[in-house]
């Protein structure tokens, strides 16, 4: 017998839907949302099924579309599908195929969502997928906000089976003949979530039996905790920051009167998408030269004599704006691309078309841009600043071409590297580095 009772109580307590609204459920074809379409014809609820055909696994994504397609016409329920080429896709957008798949997903599914008129989305996500999600927050870092696993509901998106196990799933569908595909490459430890899935966590259970309950037990109070920093949070902004004409103005001293300073001012700029250590960068900073710069990829950072000025980067500026994220090998400049690798040798070659950088004065993400009015830096070899304009006066450059020159910047605002010419002095490598980014400038 199906949980009937058990899932209709979860929506209700969560607030997931009311009986008059229209559902989109995202069905692969497994058996965690072939459960799912089941619960809802059988609960009576008004849903449609959308599938992603992706292509990356020859005759059985095939095989997959076709199931999801026989189901929707068994529940007799409408049927949505796309195909998409997921590699052309994380080529164009320096995306791994994990990530790209799930872009294309997300943005197709809210197209559909409004197109017709559905109220929101449902994914079968359960209790494991939410511990697999903490577990990876906390192996890469994370704010608190990383620690709630899996919300039930996040603006259109909606998760009604994380009142179960993956082992109460696996249950369910095999007492109830539930018919679904399996997915070979969920079985691949070449994806992290996979290899928490099928390494770490059989080695946590063995530890705790009742691993999912007591996973399911911290996560509500890791967002309990969370609801009571916001509030913290809400009440702290209110009273130190100010905002004139769209600039947001954090006083100095109130920013080192915080306790905890770093959680507290983390918080305080998680809507200005600034990453952890850039956050790090500002609080060193605040003491220092007064116009020193910070960047995400959507606001500027900038310490102004008493306060930290947070602006937003002209629209322009943040579309001409590309980033490098840690993982990143190559990033496409126009007619230029620039390739990404690192060593732990700390030798050197003496080429202007390469930059061996110390990899430890990095701070992610890192900025390529174009030349923009008061950039400087210091040229390699040299202890003084020089205005960027001087310098490509001084190296030949040609007018038209000073304004097409790569420039990678760090995430603290400095110049790294002017592409293709001379590196900053500060970030050279010297007997105490221990790895090297090299960057190489390559035409396309």
């Amino acid at each position: 017998m199906l949980p009937l009772q058990q899932f209709t109580n979860y929506i209700k307590k969560n607030a997931l839907f009311s009986n008059q609204d229209k559902i989109l459920l995202a069905v692969s074809g497994g058996k965690d949302s072939a459960l799912m379409a089941q619960l809802f014809k059988l609960a009576g609820f008004q849903f449609s099924i959308a599938h992603c055909n992706f292509n990356l696994r020859g005759d059985e994504s095939q095989r997959d579309e076709a199931f999801v397609k026989l189901l929707a016409t068994n529940l007799e329920v409408p049927f949505h599908v796309i195909h998409f080429d997921a590699k052309v896709y994380a080529n164009e957008h320096q995306l791994s195929i994990q990530m790209a798949a799930r872009d294309l997903r997300y943005q197709w599914f809210e197209t559909i969502r409004q197109e017709n008129d559905y109220s929101f989305i449902a994914l079968a996500h359960h209790q494991n997928d939410s511990i697999e999600t903490l577990l990876l927050n906390l192996t890469r870092g994370t704010g608190i906000s990383g620690m709630h696993g899996i919300l039930p509901k996040r603006d259109k998106l909606l998760r009604p089976l994380l009142f179960l196990s993956r082992q109460e799933i696996d249950k369910l569908v095999k007492e109830n003949d539930i018919d679904f595909v399996e997915d070979s490459s969920n079985e691949s430890t070449k994806y992290a979530r996979n290899k928490i899935r099928l390494t770490v966590i059989p080695q946590l259970r063995e530890i705790n039996p009742n691993l999912e309950h007591t996973f399911s037990q911290n996560i509500n109070r890791f967002a309990e905790t969370e609801e009571v920093l916001q509030g913290v949070i809400t009440q702290t902004r209110k009273e130190i920051v100010r905002e004139v004409d769209g600039v947001a103005y954090f006083p100095i001293e109130k920013i080192n009167a915080l306790r905890p300073q770093k959680l507290l001012f983390f918080e305080l700029l998680k809507p200005y998408h600034f990453t952890d250590k850039v956050v790090d960068e500002i609080l060193e900073s605040l003491n220092k030269q007064s116009g020193t710069s910070f960047y995400s990829h959507t606001h500027r950072a900038t310490i102004n004599r008493n306060d930290v000025m947070i602006s937003t980067l002209p629209k322009e500026q943040a579309h001409k704006n590309q980033f490098i994220h840690p993982k990143d090998q190559r990033i496409l400049v126009e007619n230029q691309q620039i390739l990404i690798s690192y060593t732990t040798s700390n030798g050197v070659e003496d080429n202007r078309n390469k930059a061996f950088i110390d990899a430890n004065k990095l701070i992610f993400p890192l900025v390529i841009r174009f030349k923009q009015d008061g950039d400087r830096f210091m040229p390699l070899g040299m202890k003084q600043f020089k205005k960027l304009s001087d310098f490509l006066i001084d190296s030949k450059v040609p007018l038209p071409q000073k304004g097409k020159i790569p420039l990678i910047i760090n995430g603290n605002g400095e110049i790294i590297w002017v592409a293709g010419l001379r590196q900053d002095n500060r970030y050279k490598v010297n007997a105490t580095t221990k790895k090297v980014a090299i960057f190489e400038l390559l035409n396309t």
